[in-house]
């Protein structure tokens, strides 16, 4: 029968009521087993003290009869005992709940649903023989608050009910995720982890591991199908990793199935295998592992079979052993087994302490009241109820691993404290319409429920109770594992735990010191389907493959990846490039024409050599400045034409080191300034070769007062002071300025100066190749004059060199690239300016120093007759 149809059932047999009568009465008692103790507070608790029920067959003609639980469980007899010990301990407790008494009712569900549901109904509502209907319902309910169900399914329907009269329900055992839904259970509180944390309590170990690549086992039945879901959503959204494959045990006996799962098992890399099922489903699995001898894996339990002792033997230890599993949390309760020791039944009172009883009969195997006449139990002794439990080998009084009691210690301790503090409001400051406070006399409970939500306490052994909004606890999970010792003895032993702290994060605690491998390296096992991507590279998922699987590929130049297992590479800022490694930016290399190169060193010491020859050629000049080839056509021009050539060595200099904006303001400036001054005296001393030559015939005197001295510096000035112009507005209306130039090289930075304006820059170049194409041709007009004044021939050969080196300048300034552009520009200007010093100036010197008998007015003024 379903719940509803359940529901309607007790219904009818509980009780009955006549419109005309003023008072209800409980038609009959549905028999529990049970176990009561009165006080001024009541305590309700639901345990599993028989595994299985009865239902006997039901007829219309026959009296319904109740049905039989078999199967006595001391485990779970030792909970409800628990609960006992802890009420016992509270009203001992002068500090907690002064002056009130607690008492229990504990009842046994027989793992079976109806039986289970019908005692949380019994215990809500009460089983008073007779009541009137006319009372207010005021008063202290039957029971202010249960402990249990142990199972999900029991827990679902019964807070289904108790939930719409807000009666709180804590649980010790129901895992289901399910029931943290608030809307659907608003009383439903628990002190055990629901399976959600379970599952991300597993994926903290997986990465504490760094296991990205695991297998998934679950059961064919609700508790596995959820887990499945939950663990593949989780995992993904953690990036803890990727499952291999995931598989579902199937029920019953199949064993081609289950050889199936485990070939794939086998064939898949994953060496960690995650399994969430029952014992049933790991002894089929463990019979094929062992068949096929499948090891090198490692096992990582569910709480359903972490403490199994029916798995730890020595046939599966082999493929078992350093099983890492999820257990419920491990607590101390000091005084629990010297109270289970006092357990006596009180034969006056069997009814009350039925459960006891059963114990009783169950462990010394014997009975209180003879069996009937003829009934198949006739057989066995009688109870005496002072049969001593030390005499007995039983499970009741073994305490060393207490686990659901430890969460049955708990949750009978929060509903206290939910007590104590209610009871503890002062009035006139309570948290009620009118900041009222609740009592015992009138207490409603959604009152107790408004404490519960709030409790917070720590155990003696150090734990810290609280509920979150969906009424879980803060979760903690011991984590063990399985040892296999060398003289072939199993111990299951904690290596750790996981739990939530308050602020929602799960912390993970491992000793890995204690963790037994079952690998011959004795360490951890690698378990993932590709290795993590160094830094430098980024990963590139494997076309229909999980995410975990993928290639590591290089950044690009200029891209950096400075983690590992990066997404993508980041470009580095602009003036950055990244490593070599790829895996942090460095600053660009800066190029530009240096000092300290040795390009840089050799165009410096040939300026300076240039300079210095410069120099030289004036002191000679200087020094021999009276003698007749150096007063021939104007010494004046010489000496300027002197000064000029060194200005133009010395500005190449201007080109060298790390531009600036002077440096690159003043360098185009003086270099053209300096070669129109150069180039304007090599000019005006053709004219006034020219000149000399026209006057020296007859006639010709009106030539030389178009050019005297003066008017020799002035044609120099006047165009000079052009170039001056052209430079001037060029630097005002587009400047020269330096420049950082990443389009030659992606991993350094260009220094250099932009032009600001190419056409100031042409016109430039263009008005000093006008004055120097200017002076070739005149000069080259005049080479032929007579010996007298051969100086146009030196002339011409210089304007040829340095048109010459002019012309070739141009294209290989435009194609040389950064730094290379000036080194060209300044080998222009050098190559130009010592072939302009040498070709002027080098016969001169040859015949001053080398041939001075030639330096004479007459050899200087004499002509050669012709023949």
């Amino acid at each position: 029968m379903n719940i509803y149809q359940f529901m309607i059932y007790s219904s009818l047999f509980f009780s009955e009521s006549s419109f005309l009568s003023s008072s209800c009465k409980l038609l009959r008692t549905f028999y529990l087993n049970g176990l009561h103790k009165p006080g001024d507070v009541t305590l309700g608790g639901l345990f599993e003290v028989h595994y299985s029920s009865v239902f006997p067959e039901q007829t219309f003609t026959s009296a319904p009869h109740q049905p039989s639980c078999q199967g006595f469980d001391t485990l779970g007899f030792r909970h409800a005992m628990t609960m006992a010990f802890a009420v016992d301990e509270i009203n001992k407790n002068p500090s907690l709940l002064p002056n009130v008494t607690l008492g229990y009712s504990l009842y046994d569900n027989c793992a079976t649903l109806s039986i289970g549901f019908s005692a949380a109904l019994a215990m809500a509502s009460g089983q008073e023989e007779r009541f009137s209907i006319q009372e207010s319902c005021s008063g202290t309910p039957p029971v202010v608050g249960i402990v249990g169900d142990p199972f999900s399914t029991f827990s679902i329907a019964a807070s289904d009910v108790l939930g719409l009269y807000r009666l709180p329900m804590v649980s010790y055992f129901a895992t289901c995720s399910c029931l943290s839904d608030r809307q659907r259970f608003p009383s439903f509180f628990r002190t055990i982890p629901s399976d959600a944390f379970q599952v991300r309590a597993m994926i903290q170990i997986l990465k504490h591991f760094g296991w990205t690549w695991a297998g998934l086992l679950v059961s064919d039945d609700d508790y596995g199908l959820h887990v499945s879901r939950s663990f593949q959503t989780d995992l993904t959204r953690s990036g803890g990793g990727c499952l291999a494959y995931t598989e579902v045990l199937p029920w019953g006996d199949n064993p081609r199935e289950y050889q199936r799962i485990v070939d794939v098992m086998t064939k898949s890399t994953a060496r960690v295998v995650i399994v969430f099922a029952h014992q049933m489903h790991m002894i089929q699995l463990l019979e094929q592992v062992v068949k096929q001898n499948v090891t090198g894996l490692q096992w990582i339990a569910s709480e359903a079979w972490t403490l199994l002792e029916g798995l730890q033997i020595s046939a599966f230890m082999p493929f078992l052993g350093g099983t890492l599993g999820i257990a419920v949390r491990r607590g101390e309760i000091p005084g629990l087994r010297d109270f289970l020791l006092r357990i006596r039944p009180d034969q006056n009172n069997i009814s009350e302490n039925n459960m006891v009883k059963l114990f009783w009969e169950h462990t010394f195997q014997c009975k209180f009241l003879p069996p009937p006449a003829g009934s198949v139990e006739d057989a066995g002794a009688q109870c005496s109820g002072r049969e001593d439990l030390n005499s007995v080998t039983t499970d009741l009084l073994n305490v060393s691993e207490l686990r659901p009691e430890y969460n049955i210690y708990k949750a009978v301790y929060a509903l206290a404290h939910a007590l104590n503090d209610m009871l503890s409001c002062v009035p006139g400051r309570g948290p009620f319409s009118g900041n009222t406070c609740a009592s015992l006399q009138t207490l409603e409970l959604w009152q107790l429920m408004h404490y519960l939500e709030r409790v917070n306490f720590t155990t003696p052994f150090g734990d810290q109770v609280t509920f979150d909004e969906n009424g879980d606890a803060l979760p903690i999970y011991d984590i063990m594992n399985w040892i296999w010792l060398p003289d072939g003895r199993i111990k299951v032993q904690s290596v750790g735990e996981v739990q939530r702290s308050a602020s929602k994060e799960e912390e993970l605690t491992i000793d890995e010191v204690k963790i037994f491998w079952n690998f011959e390296s004795k360490k951890p096992p690698r378990s993932v389907c590709s290795d993590s991507c160094p830094p430098g590279t980024h990963m590139v998922r494997r076309k229909g493959e999980p995410l975990c699987c993928f290639y590591c590929i290089p950044c690009s130049e200029g891209k950096v990846s400075n983690q590992t297992d990066s997404l993508e590479c980041f470009s580095c800022p602009e003036d950055f490039w990244s490593s070599p490694q790829r895996d942090h930016c460095i600053p660009k290399k800066t190029e530009f024409l240096s000092y300290q190169e040795p390009l840089g060193i050799c165009l410096t010491v040939t300026s300076l050599l240039g300079t210095s020859i410069c120099a030289i050629v004036l002191g000679i000049f200087t020094y021999h400045r009276g003698t007749p080839i150096v007063r021939a056509n104007n010494s004046e021009l010489s000496f300027l034409l002197l000064v000029s050539l060194k200005l133009c060595f010395l500005c190449s200099l201007l080109f060298i080191g790390r531009p600036i904006l002077w440096t690159c303001q003043l360098r185009h400036a003086a270099f053209g300034i300096s070669f129109v001054l150069c180039v304007s005296c090599i000019l005006v001393r053709t004219m006034v070769v020219l000149a000399v030559f026209k006057a020296s015939k007859p006639g010709g005197g009106a030539y030389l007062k178009w050019f005297g001295a003066v008017q020799q510096r002035g044609t120099v000035f006047a165009l000079t002071c052009v170039q001056v112009a052209i430079c001037t507005a060029w630097i005002v209306t587009a400047s020269p300025a330096p420049h950082k130039n990443t389009q030659y090289h992606n991993d350094k930075i260009v220094y250099e100066c932009v032009v600001g304006s190419i056409i100031g820059f042409s016109a430039l170049l263009g008005y000093i190749s006008v004055l120097a194409i200017l002076s070739f041709v005149l000069a080259f007009l005049a080479r032929n004059l007579p010996d007298n004044f051969n100086e146009a021939k030196l002339i011409t050969f210089s304007m040829l060199i340095f048109c010459a080196v002019w012309v070739a300048f141009v294209p290989a300034y435009i194609n040389s690239p950064g730094k290379y552009a000036d080194a060209v520009e300044v080998f222009a200007i050098l190559a130009s300016s010592f072939g302009l010093l040498v070709a002027l100036f080098g016969p001169k010197c040859y015949i001053i120093l080398l041939r001075p008998e030639r330096n004479t007015k007459k050899a200087i003024i004499g002509y050669r007759t012709t023949k």
